[in-house]
């Protein structure tokens, strides 16, 4: 059997709009080992029985099946076109056609659109957070063959064609940096047309475009809400025509009467229109709408990626407070929204308040919101049973307190539903030790929690920005845990439009810093931007995507960005030391002092190491892109910041300058150590962690070094004893005390139920989940080869811990699941391998006393016998370590080995 599982585009099975040709990937099934692709045929044609072909390769002599990208020409925009695969391979056998993919280019740049923004606002609403309805009514002159309609908004939009809601997305049209780019969604909507009279209309809410983002107030970008729609319609006949918005449209307000996304939504049912959006309604008390400038030049078309309505979580628990409150518990915090079926009287009150956490007392704590309301209020329509969702918010929240409800409160009647970025969650992992286990389940809560569009901080006070550090930090475990190439991607555009003339990177994407006021403020009025680790963010996202995807497009469309970065940071260094304006440094480390979120790592050494770091990571991306002079430019500029370092932080002993944890985990993962001073400064990072007992004291900088700086350093036995420790402060501590998502503190709640303090207090912040990387790529073995990238030759080493008793881990790649399980029974390890079809590996084992059995297959097919074990050299012990390697093709591969102690 051969087959072709799926054919994916850019890395997603469905595609909004494109604006060039994708790069086409295929999983294969087959059910012989070692299978490999010899050659394949892909065609493109305008209909799915692919009669009218636009492209076809022919049979292409290659291996690829990854990154194909068909050298044509000459595509039209808004007409579908579907492509299908087949394959040979290297046991001579041809596949049947894959099942057919489809996607379309959107308006190509520089269209002439037709459409105007308008708003049921006047411009003397700019205080006003109410939803406003909005409508048009339109004759079709003949049954419609193909239609495609454009909608943005400068806001959030529902928009719905003759009654039913066109889209499955929420929160659209997302956040991006509106002043310079504003993403608009394509929707097929032929089957939601009819000749005659139809209806288009939507709701229309403030969001981030004109609601309050963090502390900067309202209005940022705009004070009047606007929609936008273009319609394209193909009849039958083969005519033409497009429908849009402009000044013909009414409006009025809507039952939506405020909507913030920190603050929640009040919704009057008693306003609904019935109908509003069919036709045939009655617009007495609709008023013309306004025409709002905004340039369409800013306009993107969204291909993936997009908000949905993704989990639904029923009542787990209901229960009073010492205070008298009744609260739901839905047993998992998230990001999403609230949802409930009532009766009442008409106007009677429901109002529920959203929150994370439980006090010393057992009663709500929402001290960590700040200024976050997180209520919804809903006003009954009456007359029978209402079911409610909010529209235009979203709240971070595990339970919910019921402050008023007409009637008793039946559990039933609510539900919690999670919305986050539609990332396929794929990487999973699991073992012997229930605590970690739930560690990676929370990672990945916290992960969904902040994937909301774009990579937030936090899901629940009144921030959730866009923090480069953060994202910075976590996305190689995002990697490995979701598709998240395309969501990344959509938010490295933003950075790239939101970077400095200068190459200066704000410490948010989008920016809301930049451009205003900060002097008011105790932090940001010393510096708004081109932090280490933060502004990092803009060579070491694209490089690990690169790594992950292979795909050489993302480092290509990044690299004027990337570059424009380290160019910042050479401008502003001074003998090779960098140290920019405000710096976060190693923030909110658990060695700082009392009442500050600064940790004891002095800048110069973090800031300086990240120089070093992006810069040689720079050099090699320009070497991948073929950039020969930049290649040699940026590593002779790397190896001299490197030099600078270790003349800089290091003594003659050896020792660090800063005798910190996060001075050694940065210099050891780095490799910014001389040489000889290697084991002298793991073991030093072995001895600051017994001094303090065994427990951490770095932050945001030092804790996602701490085990990869003590495992690549012959320190894995101390990095899983590090991971492994269940009292404060540790990973699993938080876990211990019931947390289901990551906390932005180690401490947010402490052992005696007392609170961190609250103005920064997360219980759902992703950064200190970074861990997830070291867990797929040392736990479970699952490596990156950076020679081949993108997974088409894996690396499998995994370093057995005894104490795991287990391992059982997968992570998606562009050729299909990467399986590892492994088993350690006293001293022997039972490990099987699953290598995707079309790819080879390299299986590393470690610590081999004794190898058992080994059932691999070569790139031959056949099947290897365990080699002979080599003679110990006299004087030598049978007890020598021994590292055992095989090189394999796909398939299943099995090994027993008996493990030597460490």
């Amino acid at each position: 059997m051969l087959r072709i599982k799926e054919v994916r585009m850019d890395y997603e099975k469905k595609l909004m709009a494109v604006t060039q040709i994708p790069q086409f990937s295929w999983v294969i099934e087959s059910d012989r080992p070692t299978t490999l692709q010899k050659a394949y045929q892909l065609q493109i044609a305008r209909t799915v029985d692919f009669q009218e072909m636009v492209y076809d390769s022919g049979q292409k002599t290659a291996g690829d099946s990854a990154h194909v990208i068909p050298a044509v020409r000459g595509y039209q925009p808004l007409i579908r076109y579907y492509v299908r695969v087949r394959i040979w391979d290297n046991y001579g056998r041809i596949s049947e056609w894959s099942e057919p993919a489809d996607f379309l280019f959107a308006l190509p740049a520089g269209y002439a659109w037709k459409a105007k923004f308008v708003s049921a606002e006047s411009g003397t609403q700019a205080d006003s957070s109410a939803g406003t309805y909005i409508r048009k009514e339109f004759t079709l002159k003949d049954k419609v063959h193909r239609a495609c309609v454009m909608v943005t908004a400068l806001g959030l939009y529902e928009f719905y064609l003759n009654g039913r809601k066109v889209g499955d997305a929420e929160l659209t049209p997302g956040w991006t940096a509106y002043e310079k780019q504003l993403l608009y969604q394509t929707w097929d909507v032929t089957k939601l047309l009819k000749p005659g009279k139809n209806a288009a209309a939507a709701i229309v809410g403030p969001g981030w475009y004109k609601g309050r983002i963090g502390e900067s107030g309202r209005c940022l970008y705009g004070e009047q809400t606007a929609f936008f729609m273009e319609l394209y319609i193909h009849y039958e006949n083969g005519a033409e025509d497009i429908w849009c918005t402009d000044a013909s449209w009414k409006g009025r307000l809507s039952p939506v009467q405020m909507a913030e996304l920190y603050d929640g939504e009040t919704y009057d049912a008693r306003m609904e229109v019935s109908g509003f959006h069919r036709p045939g309604l009655s617009e007495e008390g609709w008023y013309p709408v306004q025409e709002v400038a905004y340039p369409v030049s800013n306009l993107y078309p969204q291909k993936a990626a997009l908000v949905r309505k993704q989990e639904v979580f029923p009542v787990k628990k209901i229960f009073r407070t010492p205070n008298g409150i009744t609260c739901l518990d839905f047993g998992q915090n998230m990001a999403g929204i609230p949802a409930f079926r009532v009766q009442g009287e008409p106007g009677e009150l429901v109002e529920l308040q959203c929150f994370e956490e439980l006090d010393r007392e057992g009663n709500i704590y929402t001290d960590n919101l700040r200024s976050a309301k997180q209520t919804i209020r809903y006003f009954c329509r009456g007359g029978g049973m209402e079911e409610h969702e909010p529209r235009f918010t979203y709240q971070g929240f595990r339970y919910m307190a019921v402050l008023r409800w007409p009637g008793e409160i039946v559990p039933e009647q609510f539900w919690a539903i999670a919305m986050y970025s539609s990332v396929e969650y794929t990487g999973t992992f699991r073992c012997g030790i229930p605590l970690l286990n739930r560690l990676v389940r929370n990672i990945r809560w916290s992960m969904k929690s902040n994937f909301v569009d774009i990579p937030t901080d936090c899901p629940q006070r009144d921030e959730r920005l866009g923090w480069t550090g953060d994202a910075q930090i976590f996305c190689g475990t995002s990697a490995y845990l979701g598709n998240v190439y395309n969501f990344f991607e959509k938010w490295l555009r933003d950075l790239t439009l939101e970077q400095n003339a200068e190459g200066g990177v704000p410490h948010l994407i989008p920016d809301i810093l930049c451009g205003r006021d900060q002097s008011d403020d105790w932090l940001l009025s010393k510096g708004i931007h081109s932090a280490a680790a933060w502004a990092d963010a803009a060579v070491l996202i694209p490089w690990r995507l690169y790594l992950h995807y292979g795909d050489r497009r993302i480092l290509d469309r990044q690299y004027p960005s990337m570059k424009a970065w380290i160019d910042f940071m050479t401008a502003h260094a001074e003998h090779g030391i960098w140290n920019y304006q405000l710096q976060f440094g190693d923030w909110l480390a658990l060695d700082a002092e009392e009442g500050s979120y600064f940790g004891a790592t002095p800048n110069e050494l973090t800031c300086t190491a990240y120089y070093a770091y992006s810069t040689g990571i720079f050099a090699r991306a320009a070497d991948v892109l073929e950039h020969r002079d930049d290649a040699v430019k940026y590593q002779t500029l790397y190896e001299e910041i490197s030099s600078v370092f270790k003349m800089k932080f290091f003594g003659t002993d050896g020792k660090m300058t800063a005798d910190t944890q996060t001075a050694y985990a940065l210099a050891l993962c780095f490799d910014l150590v001389p040489d000889h001073w290697k084991t002298c400064a793991a073991d030093r990072l072995t001895e600051l962690l017994k001094q303090n007992g065994g427990h951490m004291t770095t932050g945001f900088m030092g804790t996602p070094c701490l085990c990869p700086a003590l495992g690549t350093n012959a320190r894995t036995k101390e990095a899983y004893r590090l991971l492994l420790r269940t009292d404060y402060p540790s990973w699993l501590y938080q876990v211990d005390q019931g947390a289901t998502t990551i906390w932005e503190h180690l401490d947010g709640k402490k052992p005696d139920g007392s609170m961190w303090s609250a103005d920064m207090n997360s219980f759902n912040h992703y950064a200190y989940g970074a861990v997830g990387e070291w867990l797929f790529d040392t736990a479970a073995g699952i490596r990156i080869c950076e020679e081949n990238p993108g997974f088409r030759r894996v690396l499998i080493c995994p370093d057995i811990c005894e104490e795991l008793g287990n391992v059982e881990a997968s992570c998606s790649s562009p050729y299909g699941d990467i399986g590892v399980k492994w088993e350690c029974k006293g001293d022997q390890v039972t490990l099987e391998v699953q290598i995707p079809h079309n790819t080879t590996a390299q299986i590393r084992l470690g610590r081999v006393k004794q190898l058992v059995e080994a059932k691999v297959c070569n790139e031959l097919g056949t099947y290897l016998k365990p080699a002979n074990r080599a003679k110990p050299e006299p004087g030598g012990s049978e007890e020598k370590e021994e590292c055992r390697v095989f090189e394999v093709g796909s398939g299943v591969h099995r090994m027993i080995y008996r493990l030597q102690q460490r």
